[in-house]
């Protein structure tokens, strides 16, 4: 059994970590099988613990993830304390923080039961900070000249939340080979301006070409043209994630997006219903195409490039619905 407490203060961070320990969990498994995942504000530590201790089926192993788990005081993980006095070797038991201060009986267990602790929160002072960068810039397979990193230090500020997100627009445009200088970086570090990415992509899945068309030519004034392509990217990747399983509930989205149950996954799951498999495949290949053009496969103007694959995509989901009437 392998027991894992991943705790910060930044949920994004959080989250990263925990979809990423539970893809190297899972590997060439199958996750619909392997993975309970618990969260929200009404599930009990009871059901975490009943999980736990299932047998797996079909598979080697199960993997139980339990969210928030703070918001339980010291009677609430009584339960759970107990069965890790005992655990299933056949589970992977993943515990996250957040909803408040986690009991000391729980942490305490943790320790004893040999659990590995990660506390995502990076460091306070400028030295280590520099360092805590300069290691998640290696974790990305990336390379950064010195001054870019302390570049991106001072862009990044208190919200730690945006780095993996240039990191993730850095190596879609330059690959992982190069090793990049301010010059490299800059022209993606713009101020997000007063159009969240939201704005933009509610736009697109209204199917309001007009507005999609006035908030990207707001967007593209702060940003580059390749972080506006992964925001989209980002967008329709949840799509294409839910395309192919079972998931037909806001809670079995939330099961395969990782992320907790509530609008985020419901927005998907309805938007979802008005793509389809066939429309969400569809945007994939128009940002892929527009991607290549952006990078020079066709000599356009990059706001062409843009307009049209926007305007594209917000035609797809009212196309979609048109045909299911006919």
């Amino acid at each position: 059994m392998a027991l894992h407490l991943i705790t910060g203060d930044d949920e994004s961070l959080v989250h990263a970590a925990v979809t990423d320990l539970v893809h190297r969990l899972v590997g060439a498994g199958d996750r619909t099988l392997m993975v309970d995942d618990f969260g929200g504000d009404e599930y009990e530590l009871r059901a975490v613990v009943d999980a736990a201790q299932t047998m797996p089926f079909l598979t080697d192993k199960r993997i139980v993830v339990a969210r928030d788990v703070g918001r339980f005081n010291a009677d609430d993980v009584a339960p759970l304390v107990a069965y890790l006095d005992d655990p299933l070797p056949s589970t992977d038991l993943i515990l996250v923080g957040g909803g408040g201060r986690m009991a000391k009986a729980l942490t305490d267990s943790v320790k004893k039961g040999g659990g590995t602790m990660t506390n995502t929160t990076p460091p306070t002072s400028k030295k280590d900070r520099s360092t805590w960068i300069e290691e998640q810039v290696i974790t990305a397979g990336m390379k950064l000249e010195p001054a870019a990193t302390a570049v991106i230090a001072g862009w990044m500020g208190e919200e730690a939340g945006r780095l993996a997100g240039v990191l993730d627009t850095l190596a879609s445009t330059y690959g992982r080979s190069k090793k990049l200088s301010v010059a490299d970086i800059e022209p993606f570090l713009g101020e997000s301006g007063s159009v969240p990415p939201w704005d933009l992509t509610d736009a697109i899945d209204r199917g309001d070409t007009k507005t999609s068309l006035e908030l990207l030519a707001r967007m593209m004034q702060s940003r580059h043209p390749l972080q506006v392509m992964a925001t989209l990217h980002s967008h329709y990747v949840k799509f294409m994630k839910v395309d192919g399983t079972d998931a037909d509930s806001e809670a079995a989205v939330a099961t395969v997006l990782g992320i907790k149950p509530g609008f985020p996954a419901r927005k998907v799951l309805d938007q979802y219903r008005r793509l389809g498999g066939g429309g969400a495949a569809r945007a994939i290949a128009l940002l892929a195409n527009a991607d290549l053009d952006l990078r020079g496969q066709r000599d356009l103007p990059e706001e062409l490039v843009m307009e049209v694959l926007v305007a594209r995509l917000s035609r797809l989901a009212p196309a979609m619905s048109n045909a299911r009437r006919r």
